[in-house]
C-alpha cells in the first residue's frame, strides 16, 4: 500500500478501484485490458449492447451517452470517471449529477476540446501555435476567410474526426455548397503546408506530465493509415514537437492521457492541429513498444497512482485495419495468417460485429526489438505492415 497526494483514498490498494469509461469502443476494450491488469474493475456506458469492452469483461451500462440517469448510475459505481469519446456531454460530468465522483479530465477540459474555435483560442491564449482561423457561419463568411487565407480548410466546431466533418477547399468547391456539406457552424483555417503530421501522446498525472516518443503520421483521405516511431525527421523537431505536446497538456484540466496531433513545417516549425483529451489512435504502438502503455497510464493517471515509464524500447510501426466492404456485412477477418506468420507483428482486433465501409475494426503492430530507438524506422518497415494490412481483407472469398 502506498501513500499518495489525490489519489482514490490516499492510497494504492491492488486490487480494489473501480474506474467508470463514457464510451465502450475499441479504447475503452484496451482500457479495460489493461486495467484488469492492475486489478481494476472498469463499468462503461455505451449504447450498443455487447460493446468491445463489454466482450472483454468490462462491466455495462446499456444507453446513450447523454442520458443523465445511466450517467448518474456510473458515478454511483465508479471512483472515479473517465471517458474515451468526445461525445460525451461535459454538462453531464458536473457535481449536479455525478455528486463526489472525480472526473478526469476534467468537464471544462472537455468543454475546450469539443468545439474546435475554442480549442484554437485556448491554445492561442497558453502561446501555443495553431493555424490562422476565423469561425464562420455562413457562405459569406467562408467566402471572405478563403479570400483572406492561402489556401483553406473548412471543419465543423464539432464532432467531426476520422475525416468526417472537414472539407479541403480547393477551386472545385463553393462556399454554399462546402457550407452545406459541414452543416452547421464551422471553423474556416488556413491550409498549413507541411511536410510531415506527428503526433505526441501525453499523460498527466498527480506526480505531472510524462510524454511518450512523438509519431509520424501517414493519413489516406483523412484518416489515420499508418504510424511511424521514432518519425522520420530531425532530433531537433522531436524535440520542439514534445516541449508543444508537454505545453499543450499542462495547459488543459485534470489527470488522464492526451493525444496532440501537430504539423512539421519545411522550416522545422510545429504548429499544433488538433487534440485528443483521451487515448488516441496515433498511441496504440505504446501497447508493445513503450514501457507503459498509454491505456495503462491512463487507467493509472484517472486514479491518482503514480503514472509508468514512457520510454520507447524499439522501433515500431503500426497500420490500421480499416474495413474495405461496401456495403456492411458480419465481421470476419480473412488473410490474418499473414499477421500471425510474421516475426515482430501483433493483431488487435476490436471486436466489432459489423463491418461498415471504411470502419476501424483493428490495427497491426510491427516491431523491431533487435533494433536501437536511435536508429529509427527503416522505410522497408513501413512497407512490410502495409503489405501485411493490404492482405487483410472482410470480403467473401471470390468478392471483389
Amino acid at each position: 500500500m502506498m501513500d499518495l497526494p489525490g489519489g482514490i483514498g490516499m492510497q494504492v490498494e491492488l486490487p480494489g478501484a473501480h474506474v467508470g469509461i463514457i464510451g465502450g469502443g475499441q479504447l475503452g476494450r484496451m482500457a479495460t485490458v489493461a486495467a484488469h491488469r492492475l486489478g481494476v474493475q472498469v463499468t462503461v456506458l455505451d449504447p450498443t449492447p455487447g460493446c468491445p469492452a463489454a466482450v472483454v469483461g468490462a462491466g455495462q451500462i446499456t444507453a446513450a451517452f447523454d442520458d443523465p440517469d445511466a450517467v448518474a448510475q456510473l458515478a454511483e459505481v465508479a471512483d472515479v470517471i473517465t471517458y474515451e469519446i468526445e461525445l460525451a456531454d461535459p454538462a453531464l460530468l458536473d457535481e449536479d449529477v455525478v455528486g463526489a465522483t472525480p472526473v478526469h479530465p476534467a468537464p471544462e477540459t472537455l468543454r475546450i476540446i469539443q468545439d474546435k474555435h475554442v480549442q484554437n483560442a485556448h491554445l492561442q491564449a497558453a502561446g501555443i501555435e495553431t493555424p490562422r482561423w476565423v469561425a464562420v457561419e455562413t457562405p459569406e463568411e467562408l467566402a471572405t476567410a478563403r479570400a483572406r487565407f492561402d489556401g483553406c480548410v473548412l471543419k465543423a466546431r464539432e464532432g467531426g474526426y476520422d475525416g468526417r466533418g472537414v472539407v479541403l477547399l480547393d477551386d472545385t468547391w463553393d462556399s454554399a455548397e462546402a457550407m452545406e456539406a459541414i452543416g452547421g457552424p464551422a471553423i474556416a483555417e488556413e491550409q498549413v503546408p507541411f511536410v510531415r503530421e506527428l503526433s505526441v501522446m501525453c499523460v498527466r498525472g498527480a506526480d505531472g506530465v510524462r510524454t511518450y516518443h512523438p509519431s509520424e503520421n501517414i493519413h489516406r483521405d483523412g484518416v489515420l493509415h499508418q504510424v511511424a516511431v521514432p518519425p522520420r525527421t530531425e532530433i531537433a523537431v522531436t524535440e520542439a514537437a514534445t516541449a508543444t505536446a508537454r505545453a499543450v497538456t499542462e495547459s488543459l484540466g485534470g489527470w488522464g492521457v492526451f493525444g496532440v496531433e501537430l504539423f512539421e513545417t519545411a522550416e522545422g516549425e510545429i504548429i499544433v492541429n488538433e487534440v485528443a483529451p483521451r487515448p488516441h489512435n496515433s498511441g496504440h504502438w505504446t501497447i508493445e513498444a513503450a514501457t507503459v502503455s498509454q491505456f495503462a497510464n491512463l487507467i493509472r493517471a484517472v486514479l491518482g497512482w503514480p503514472t509508468g515509464a514512457t520510454t520507447l524500447k524499439h522501433p515500431v510501426v503500426m497500420a490500421n485495419i480499416l474495413a474495405d466492404v461496401e456495403a456492411p456485412v458480419a465481421a470476419a477477418i480473412r488473410g490474418g495468417e499473414l499477421i500471425l506468420e510474421t516475426p515482430g507483428a501483433h493483431l488487435h482486433w476490436y471486436g466489432k460485429r459489423q463491418a461498415r465501409p471504411g470502419r476501424k475494426m483493428g490495427h497491426i503492430t510491427l516491431v523491431e526489438p533487435a533494433n536501437d530507438p536511435d536508429d529509427g524506422v527503416d522505410t522497408l518497415l513501413l512497407d512490410r505492415v502495409g503489405e501485411i494490412a493490404a492482405g487483410v481483407t472482410f470480403n467473401a472469398a471470390g468478392d471483389p
